[in-house]
């Protein structure tokens, strides 16, 4: 196996602020403390960069304090400082995830020799290794291998393999499945002493579902517990004092099953692993998102007793795992060991965010010129519309701005559930406003006029970085979904005019139009949950005429519901969406699908089709406040007859539903 070699853990030039220059940085306890034959070794990741150099957002292009390898390294710089010997690692999906890495991949393209923009911020940083998370193949194995060359550090993967053997050891590998560092650690008495520190990486082997139409024919991907139970005693033999796995796996169940795609706590328990980096989840370790799982503790950082950390996302977080090595009898030991997270921000009271670091300039020169490449990109068109998005009646009518969110998500799950046990099987799509004024005001609507659809407008359509999920429901529970949804209004007296009908305090997000079924809402009955989900009236029907392509839903009938990671696990408390019902998770933002889905299109076409309506009042009339700038598109929603009545103090505008 190749080995890396280098002088010492602090080698590169970025890593200048040494211990002997911070003597304003307090030592971590296991430096300051270590005896003789004793030395601290500090190992830092981040995972889960997809793509965040700058601390931009350009969806919504602006800067934000949230995210940005240019504001983790800054803490990197500190972290090196406090301890006499450090590694860093990334632990996978690197290589795409926002509009930086789609302008690379779809429009600049790498030629040989080229230069990802997010590899040459890696090298400016020092990365010590990295592994291959699943975003790296989302753009293909020639544009992952050529981005791959520019980097000054292994790229390591055991569990994808382009030629298979009778035992995993043998595998012709895409990349490196394992390297072993030579370093030198220096001891408490500043005494230098040889390392050998292995590394492997994971990566989940669902890979070949998520990108089937790059990989299948060309790799395999093996079970990541069964290939590290291969490899590590390899590694043992060629002399690896410690061994630390790159799992970009999430932190799920203890119970070992094959093909595990969150396997990062039986993989913990094979002997010879000293510490574990996962990711892939998105969340960040130690924390209270894994409290009570077993064999993890949420608070120490551990997996099976054994140190790990995930660095949240989009450069959150930085994980630091500090270890406490004593060598005896030619032997490098584990001798104690801490977790922890430092944030680069911090949400306040108000819900305003505070930075806790500025940015390394260096980081930021070193993709400038990108990054200007990519403002310039996300405010141009990749597609154009030939109807108006807007938000204003999205609450009261099926809306053109749910609609192709709806489409999206429908386009994106059938690919994804092609071969599976669900295909066949009819395909629906719940989408929500996200933008329909409320709280945020008569302005909080999107409004895309018809012509050019640039990538931020997306975030107009989409606010939040959800993921695409899908359920697998029936009939019945299907119903009960969008009774939930139709919680949105007032019951209403029929013969009465001007009744209120919306209820203000139900939020637009959990006002779910499911598209693929035709339905129509009976305002005359009561609502069978509140607003928060709880079940008030089992009995209540609102939801009248309900059908798939023409016949009527029963109870028996299957259906598979392309959604959000949010509403899929159980956020809104919605009937069949409760976490149990999950058949497909995908590795992509709902924001993400929707403009892959406008590239493919050219020209999008989200006419609204009316599948859901008020079921007819004679007599009666409800009144609707939305923004001044719906009167604009009042005279041309399908399937309902809306008619101004006049401004409101509060700057909304008045309008009136004949049902």
């Amino acid at each position: 196996m190749t080995r890396t070699t280098g002088n010492t853990l602090n080698r590169r030039h970025f890593m200048a602020g040494s211990i002997s220059g911070a003597s304003l940085i307090a030592l971590h306890p296991f430096t300051a403390n270590a005896a003789s034959n004793q030395a601290h070794l500090r190992i830092m990741e981040t995972t889960d960069l997809h793509v965040h150099v700058h601390p931009y957002d350009y969806y919504s292009d602006r800067p934000v304090d949230t995210v940005g390898l240019a504001r983790t390294a800054s803490h990197i710089r500190t972290i090196r400082a406090e301890a006499a010997n450090s590694l860093l690692l990334d632990n996978g999906d690197f290589l795409q995830g926002n509009p930086m890495g789609d302008y690379i991949a779809y429009e600049r393209g790498m030629k040989e020799g080229d230069m990802h923009p997010v590899i040459t911020a890696m090298n400016a940083v020092g990365f010590d290794a990295t592994t291959l998370g699943n975003h790296e193949f989302n753009y293909g194995l020639d544009f992952l291998m050529k981005s791959l060359a520019g980097a000054n550090f292994p790229v390591l993967s055991a569990n994808v393999v382009k030629e298979a053997a009778a035992s995993a050891t043998k595998d012709v590998t895409l990349v490196k499945p394992y390297v072993l560092l030579d370093r030198e650690l220096t001891d408490g008495s500043g005494t230098k002493h040889r390392i050998k520190i292995g590394l492997i990486g994971f990566v989940p082997p669902q890979i070949m579902s998520w990108d089937r139409r790059h990989l299948e024919g060309n790799v395999i991907a093996r079970d990541i517990v069964a290939t590290a139970k291969a490899y590590v005693p390899q590694m043992k033999e060629e002399g690896a004092d410690i061994i630390i796995a790159l799992s970009h796996s999430g932190i799920g169940s203890a119970k070992m099953t094959d093909m595990m795609e969150n396997a990062s706590v039986p993989l913990a328990q094979i002997d010879g692993i000293d510490a574990i980096l996962t990711g892939h989840s998105h969340l960040p370790f130690p924390g209270p998102a894994f409290k009570d799982m077993a064999g993890v503790d949420a608070e120490k950082g551990t997996i099976h007793g054994k140190p790990a950390v995930m660095g949240g996302f989009w450069g959150s977080h930085l994980g630091v795992i500090d270890l406490m090595l004593t060598y005896e009898g030619g032997e490098w030991r584990v001798l104690g060991h801490e977790s922890a997270l430092r944030p680069i921000s911090k949400r306040n009271e108000d819900r305003s965010i505070t930075a806790l670091v500025d940015s390394d300039a260096e980081v930021l020169a070193s993709v400038q010129k990108e990054h200007d490449e990519t403002l310039a990109y996300v405010r141009r068109a990749v597609g154009k519309t030939d109807t108006p998005l807007h938000s204003y009646f999205a609450l009261v009518a099926d809306d053109p701005s749910v609609q192709i969110v709806s489409i999206a998500q429908k386009w994106y799950i059938e690919q994804m559930l092609k071969g599976t046990e669900h295909e066949g099987l009819p395909i629906l799509s719940a989408a929500a406003p996200f933008k329909a004024g409320g709280r945020g005001g008569p302005e909080y609507y999107t409004d895309v006029p018809v012509g050019d659809v640039a990538i931020k407008n997306v975030a107009d359509l989409y606010l939040y970085p959800n993921t695409a999920r899908a359920v697998r429901i029936t009939g019945k529970q299907l119903k009960g979904w969008l009774e939930r949804s139709a919680g949105m209004f007032n019951q209403i007296e029929a013969g009465k005019p001007d009744q209120i009908l919306l209820n203000p305090s139900f939020p637009s997000y959990n006002f779910d139009v499911i598209d693929g079924v035709q339905y129509q809402i009976d305002l005359t009955q009561p609502s069978r949950f509140a607003p928060k989900g709880e079940l008030v009236d089992e009995a209540a029907t609102r939801i009248v005429n309900l059908t798939y392509n023409g016949q009527p839903v029963t109870d028996e009938m299957e259906f598979i519901v392309a959604t959000n990671n949010y509403r899929a696990g159980g956020g809104g408390s919605f009937p069949g969406a409760m976490g149990d019902t999950v058949v497909f998770e995908a590795p992509d933002t709902n924001r993400d699908v929707i403009v892959r889905y406008i590239v493919e299109q050219g020209t999008i076409s989200p006419q609204a089709d009316a599948n859901w309506t008020f079921a007819p009042m004679p007599g009666t009339s409800v009144l609707f406040d939305t923004g001044p700038k719906a009167a604009d598109y009042a005279d041309k929603v399908p399937g309902v007859t809306i008619e101004p009545v006049g401004e409101q103090p509060d700057g909304f505008a008045r309008f009136r539903i004949q049902l």
